[in-house]
């Protein structure tokens, strides 16, 4: 068998509900590595979370990329140095932020991998959110003004309510159709990136650009924002705690959950 390149889910795949790498995970990783087969980090979270989580877990190094906000930054660490970034056009994130206020949305962004806020937003969810991808988080006056560049991302949030974020994915389907694509990376968060921006599309780019044929290329996720890749590569996987969408465009539904090893069956399977 040759090398082949293996794309991970963070949360709710690769990583337990404590935020942890099971053992099993950890030595089949370690295993591949050695095998001289590619892993490649793929989050939602922003560049620097997601490139924080790939060093810890000793999967930034020699043969591995990171690619962050769902397929819209690709960082290559061997050469340490982001490769492709797209961004969000001004007046699709700032008609975004009027209507997320308009509704009462919680809504945030990024400033150079930070995340930022407006006045009006809760800082209840910031911390929250925060806290769990180890983000520092500060507040500006406004989007229109004080970002020093366009970010890749907006992120919406309602811990309580699914209902008015799907309500806002409605109206941003309508009145943003190809200009920006929205979709929910978990029950709380609505994400919205540029038009055409997403794993499977990130999935592709990737291994275009490092000269891998794409049957060559497994990706394993259990949430909506990862079933592009779960489409695009030669074999998809979902978790076995992934949602139905998820498990409906795999190839192959892990016997384990996140929290017992899931990841590990399918190295063993599909690359050892």
């Amino acid at each position: 068998m040759g090398p082949k390149i293996l794309f991970l889910d963070l949360d709710g795949t690769l990583l337990n509900d404590r935020k942890e790498i099971t053992p099993g995970n950890r030595r089949a990783l370690d295993e591949a590595l050695a095998r001289g087969h590619r892993i490649v980090v793929t989050s939602g979270r922003p560049l620097k979370s997601s490139l924080a989580q790939a060093r810890r877990l000793g999967l930034a190094g020699e043969g591995c990329c990171v690619i962050a906000y769902n397929g819209g930054a690709v960082y290559d660490c061997t050469k340490e140095r982001t490769v492709h970034r797209e961004t969000l056009e001004p007046d699709v994130l700032y008609r975004i932020y009027d209507e997320a206020a308009r509704r009462g949305i919680y809504i945030q962004t990024y400033d150079r991998e930070d995340v930022v806020i407006e006045p009006r937003c809760d800082e209840g969810n910031t911390a929250r959110y925060c806290a769990a991808i180890g983000l520092a988080w500060r507040r500006i006056g406004d989007v229109r003004r004080d970002l020093s560049e366009m970010p890749v991302k907006a992120l919406l949030i309602d811990y309580q309510d699914r209902e008015p974020l799907e309500e806002m994915k409605r109206w941003m389907d309508a009145e943003l159709a190809g200009r920006a694509d929205c979709f929910f990376s978990s029950r709380h968060f609505l994400e919205a990136v540029p038009a055409g921006v997403n794993k499977g599309s990130a999935v592709e780019a990737l291994c275009q650009r490092l000269g891998i044929d794409m049957g060559d290329a497994v990706a394993v996720g259990d949430e909506s924002n990862d079933v592009s890749m779960i489409r695009a590569a030669g074999v998809g996987a979902a978790m076995a705690n992934a949602i139905p969408e998820a498990k409906a465009a795999a190839d192959y539904v892990t016997e384990r959950d996140n929290n017992h090893d899931g990841v590990e069956g399918i190295i063993r399977r599909f690359l050892l």
